[in-house]
């Protein structure tokens, strides 16, 4: 029903699980760290098939956000290179602004999904109202983020 940092006070391994509600991010590691894994309401029988190698540690809910969507995003780090500002999905930055990477953002307003191939395919990283200054100090050194996506009330 929260946010779980560290989910093995509750349980030693979960493979599966069902989401009765809301939207939540779930990592492979403690504290939101790892492999990100969005979840919306419905059963997820086996963890493995999505891609995660061993189970879920840490949990974070998303809030319903339902105002406007705003985020722009930074070819480099620190706000720099080319930029471009998104109210709207995006299934490629390439084919859509012509710009080749993304590196930083400052999200204004909503949640969203980035993910590290065009068309939200591939790793994916949460990002909540604020400045990201740097992927590569978040964790994500060798991952380029090509597509976004809101995250709307319809994951209810």
């Amino acid at each position: 029903m929260s946010d779980c940092p560290d989910m093995s006070s509750f349980l030693s391994r979960s493979h599966s699980c069902r989401v009765e509600s809301g939207c939540f991010m779930v990592y492979e590691r403690p504290n939101f760290m790892g492999n990100q894994f969005f979840m919306k309401r419905g059963e997820y029988s086996d963890y493995t098939r999505m891609g995660l190698t061993d189970s879920v540690r840490s949990c974070r809910m998303i809030p319903m956000h339902r105002g406007s969507f705003r985020m722009r995003i930074y070819e480099k780090e620190n706000f720099g290179g080319q930029s471009m500002e998104l109210m709207d999905d995006c299934d490629s930055i390439m084919d859509r602004h012509r710009m080749s990477d993304c590196q930083s953002c400052n999200v204004m307003d909503g949640h969203w999904l980035m993910y590290e191939q065009p068309h939200f395919r591939g790793r994916m990283m949460y990002m909540r109202p604020g400045e990201y200054r740097s992927f590569r100090d978040m964790g994500f050194s060798n991952t380029r983020f090509m597509s976004m996506k809101r995250i709307t009330d319809q994951c209810q």
